[in-house]
């Protein structure tokens, strides 16, 4: 992400989900593997979040063909409770009242709202962010559904229509600062990419109409918005692997670097964010974890990194060579995985 300006000048960016014809297969272990936004400030990394709580946010005053404007507000409450209710992320939120404002404007609301945008003819829903280019907080994130779309917000979901709660869920997910997972398999055949695996609300690409399974947060949710958020007791009763990823001797940005929790079964996964390789994966359970180095050479790397970023995926996939011991409320200690070209 890329914020021009001092502390007066504020970037917006806009986080898309794609619509697209998927056949989803669940994989086999419970996954986790988020991201979160940020941008670099001299030598600093400075993470996107709010300061200020709760978070207040209005709703448009403008319903579509099935979904009024109170229906709206009430798929939208629920989906803002989906993510409060997690008992180790100190984040809340508040309804604010109906506003005429539309979202995307520099007003200084938060609004959410059905909007008509013809040149995002795939695009479902979308988040904007108003940002403070200094400290990284965010002061206003705006959330547009494409009324071009057929929308639903009955109890068990509607065919041919998109559930407003589930998409809701993930753009909302975005506006507390969350990017997209990377848990998951997609590929591109004639008809465009589907998706093989996923299990993340956070996944870039909607499953599909009728779909209700978005309401509910997965573990790497979870982890995700505690990490940026901690409460509970998380930071105290987790721990984290940090280190560098390396290829001849370089840093590798971009690689998706994997925890397995031999314990628990569990994947935590996070990506390598600077140049020089180094990544952080927060949130683990303490014990031992075997560590997996992989390119996202499956995946439209536009859904997880600015066009600009240099992400490698020239390299092969990698076991570091021994198990790692998470300890509890701490970091493991720095390693360095070293992978191959293709």
């Amino acid at each position: 992400m890329t914020v021009y300006g001092e502390r007066s000048i504020a970037a917006r960016r806009r986080i898309a989900v794609l619509l697209t014809v998927l056949l989803v297969l669940l994989p086999a272990h419970p996954a986790l593997a988020y991201l979160k936004f940020g941008f670099e400030i001299g030598s600093r990394s400075v993470t996107a979040r709010w300061l200020r709580f709760p978070v207040r946010y209005f709703v448009t005053n403008r319903g579509v063909p099935g979904v009024s404007a109170t229906d709206l507000q009430g798929a939208a409450a629920r989906a803002f409770a989906t993510w409060q209710g997690v008992p180790t992320a100190a984040i809340t939120y508040d309804f604010a009242g109906f506003t005429s404002n539309q979202p995307g404007e520099d007003d200084g609301r938060t609004t959410l709202g059905f909007q008509s945008v013809p040149e995002l003819d795939r695009v479902l829903a979308s988040t904007s962010f108003l940002i403070d280019g200094l400290t990284g907080e965010l002061l206003e994130a705006d959330i547009f559904f494409n009324s071009a779309f057929a929308w639903s917000v009955a109890a068990g979901g509607e065919r041919n229509r998109w559930d407003l709660e589930t998409i809701a869920v993930h753009e909302i997910g975005h506006l507390s600062g969350l990017g997209h997972s990377a848990i998951g398999e997609t590929e591109v055949g004639a008809s465009g990419r589907r998706v093989l695996a996923a299990e993340a609300v956070m996944f870039p690409i909607a499953l599909g109409t009728n779909d209700v399974s978005g309401r509910l947060l997965r573990p790497d949710d979870v982890a995700g918005i505690s990490d940026l958020y901690p409460d509970g007791g998380f930071n105290d009763d987790t721990g984290s692997v940090s280190g560098r990823i390396t290829k001849s001797g370089a840093g590798v940005f971009g690689a998706h670097i994997v925890a397995f929790d031999i314990a628990k079964g569990e994947l935590v996964g996070n990506f390598s964010l600077r140049a020089d390789g180094q990544f952080s994966i927060a949130g683990l359970r303490p014990g031992p974890h075997a560590i997996r180095v992989e390119p996202i050479d499956d995946a439209d790397t536009d859904s997880f990194f600015d066009n600009v970023d240099p992400v490698d995926l020239n390299f092969r996939s990698k076991y570091y060579e021994q198990l790692v011991i998470v300890p509890r409320g701490a970091d493991s200690g720095a390693i360095e995985v070293e992978v191959a070209g293709k």
